[in-house]
């Protein structure tokens, strides 16, 4: 058990570590549509690659879900196979969002270095994916709501 300093001190590390080993500029929250980003999540029991979708305008968040869930044959056969859509994402705030995502499927805890370099690699890796996608379909997702 860690205390709470210990605890953000390892998740810290974690992400300048991760930052230090893939040192890019992410698309992230620059999708040039306002509550729709991209994401990495990690904590205690797993890593996860996300596309947010959490306007408090329902109607916007599903058209965007419903425009991106049109292209989920091309997301999975062509870039992330192992995508899971999920409608109502409960976020630990008991906030409830779309969430687009891919699940590290290995070992994965923050607090275990020993778990890092593998969730790294997946972060890299789906993300980069989940780019490509993006910047493949995004003048269709936009056509959901402009």
């Amino acid at each position: 058990m860690y205390s709470k300093e210990e605890s953000a001190a390892l998740r810290k590390l974690f992400w300048t570590s991760f930052g230090k080993s893939f040192p890019r500029k992410w698309l992230l929250y620059n999708t040039k549509i306002k509550d729709f980003s991209f994401k990495f999540v990690a904590d205690k029991k797993q890593a996860l690659v996300c596309l947010d979708i959490e306007s408090f305008d329902r109607t916007k968040n599903e058209l965007l879900f419903d425009q991106v869930l049109e292209l989920k044959s091309n997301l999975t056969e062509d870039y992330l196979p192992d995508v899971i859509f999920d409608e109502l994402y409960l976020l630990e705030s008991g906030k409830i969002i779309h969430r687009i995502y891919v699940k590290y499927n290995g070992e994965f805890n923050i607090h275990n270095k020993n778990t890092w370099q593998g969730a790294f690699l997946f972060f890299n890796e789906a993300m980069h994916q989940f780019e490509e996608f993006y910047e493949d379909f995004e003048d269709f997702i936009k056509q959901a709501i402009y």
